[in-house]
């Protein structure tokens, strides 16, 4: 697999008039070799060009890693070996050398490398820049999103997994929910059971447990503060598998609440499942998002939805497509991204639901079908 996406990154990197691409570790690294680093105090650097054999760039602790994929040499390389290694010591002053090593290798002087904007730092670009001449670093990040935007069936197998485990804990979680738990003690249980559950220790992002006025903010963060009686509570999260992921979120309601509460909910689960209809290839992502903002604007709500129906999911919880009302992108099949309207009131509360969808030939289908009604708890 690595090296059929790896012909299709040379096929895209001629169309993007790029001549080689530099990628610090992370998704779209482990996507075409297969290789998982983590960012550190030492750099990598991925190097692709578009007619060689890929270069690795790392420290000698590292190498052992990355020979365990087949097709990794050591050293210079050997011929017939598609991925060849430089590494460097524990002195930083061995670190340019390295790289040198590595332009030298794929000749970079005076090339175009493409580079991830939202990714690439600061070390390695200088690295990078004092080991060439005269090359230009742009933006590879259409690039990079035109191979990994549609996935394949192994993908989608994985998604759809990672889908079910976040499912499974969030039911586990669910009985253990009382009034005068905090927020974090919540959070600490549903990422206790996402792990029993099977998820990857390396969650997409920690779940988000947002109770009373808290819930009301779409990006809150776990807080000490205890459930109460007539909360509605957010809870945002999900799973990781073989490093791909899912992303649901539910919203409870603690007792009873208020009548302007639960039809808010009302409101956005038909905005959500509006949404989850309306995706099919060919229909602009953007008019998903109109769909669902339809709905909330039709119930006088539209000021209180405040961001994007959704975004796209794979290697990483946010990736293209994103389905904001102006894109035009076409959807296509093999495309998975979130559906999840949301209504926030200030100091009052709110609600979002929120489902991850799979672009199929003949339409969408939701890969999450936990229900979407208001959960009553306590």
């Amino acid at each position: 697999m690595a090296s059929n996406r790896l012909n299709r990154l040379s096929t895209s990197l001629q169309s993007a008039g790029l001549d080689v691409l530099a990628l610090n570790p992370g998704p779209s690294l482990t996507y075409l070799t297969g290789l998982q680093f983590h960012l550190m105090e030492r750099p990598i650097v991925g190097l692709f060009r578009r007619d060689a054999p890929p270069v690795l760039v790392l420290p000698e602790l590292e190498v052992t890693k990355a020979q365990s994929v087949p097709g990794v040499a050591a050293g210079t390389g050997a011929a017939g070996n598609p991925i060849q290694t430089f590494a460097y010591g524990e002195n930083p002053a061995s670190w340019g050398e390295a790289f040198v090593s590595a332009a030298k290798a794929l000749d970079l002087d005076g090339k175009t490398i493409g580079v991830e904007p939202t990714h690439l730092r600061y070390l390695e670009l200088r690295l990078l820049e004092e080991a060439t001449a005269g090359s230009r670093f742009v933006s590879a990040a259409e690039t990079l999103s035109s191979l990994r935007i549609q996935k394949d069936a192994e993908e989608i197998a994985l998604i759809r997994q990672a889908v079910n485990i976040a499912q499974r804990a969030f039911n586990a979680t669910l009985p253990l929910i009382k009034i005068g738990m905090t927020e974090r003690q919540l959070a600490s249980e549903l990422t206790a059971q996402l792990l029993r559950a099977g998820s990857d220790p390396q969650l997409p992002f920690s779940p988000i447990i947002a109770s009373g006025p808290n819930s009301a903010n779409p990006h809150a963060t776990s807080s000490d503060r205890p459930l109460q009686a007539g909360d509605l509570v957010v809870i945002d999260w999900g799973a990781t598998l073989k490093g791909y992921c899912s992303d649901l979120t539910r919203t409870i309601a603690v007792k009873e609440v208020r009548p302007e509460l639960a039809y808010i909910a009302e409101v956005v689960a038909l905005a959500n499942a509006t949404g989850r209809a309306a995706g099919k290839p060919g229909v602009p992502a953007g008019q998903v998002d109109r769909a669902t903002r339809e709905v909330i604007e039709e119930n006088d709500y539209g000021e209180y939805f405040t961001h994007r129906t959704g975004h796209g999911l794979g290697m990483e919880e946010h990736e293209d497509p994103y389905l904001y009302g102006e894109n035009p992108l076409p959807l296509a099949p093999g495309m998975v991204y979130t559906v999840e309207p949301g209504i926030y009131i200030p100091n009052l509360g709110g609600v979002r639901i929120e489902d991850d969808v799979l672009v199929t030939p003949g339409g969408s289908e939701s890969l999450s079908n936990l229900v979407r009604d208001l959960i009553v708890v306590g």
